[in-house]
């Protein structure tokens, strides 16, 4: 007996997850989250820590990459959406974890100037372990 390892219906049911997943990829931009929020989606990963290490509702950023060093974590209930939330003083972070349920923009300035290197990643779940410069200062976006 030879078994087949694609047949039409494998590749159709293939074909249309492949659909969804572009669909929910590129939706948060067609409703109106910021233009980053597409690249922020494709560079993250699935994520090396346990759920343990950022909880649901959570935002939490680490100052070595890797999710290294002394965690520091922002609650979403305490956290006014929309506004520019900068870090303190000297602290930087060099990797984060995004389980807030919203979009969060990180900003290179720590005054979330667009002028610096910033992006955007989605609520769900992005684990970013080596983000692609010093993140001093976050948006949290309304859905």
């Amino acid at each position: 007996m030879r078994i087949r390892l694609f047949d039409t219906f494998h590749t159709t049911a293939l074909v249309t997850g492949l659909a969804a997943l572009a669909a929910v990829l590129v939706a948060p931009a067609a409703l109106g989250a910021p233009a980053a929020y597409a690249a922020g989606a494709a560079r993250t990963a699935g994520h090396p820590a346990t759920s343990g290490d950022c909880s649901a509702g959570q935002l939490c950023l680490w100052p070595k990459a890797d999710f290294g060093g002394r965690r520091q974590t922002y609650e979403l209930s305490d956290t006014e959406i929309e506004s520019c939330v900068s870090l303190p003083k000297g602290v930087t972070a060099a990797a984060f974890a995004n389980r807030t349920g919203r979009p969060v923009t990180t900003y290179q300035s720590a005054e979330c100037a667009e002028t610096g290197e910033f992006d955007t990643y989605p609520g769900g779940g992005s684990w970013v372990p080596k983000a692609p410069y010093q993140v001093r200062a976050f948006k949290l976006w309304e859905q």
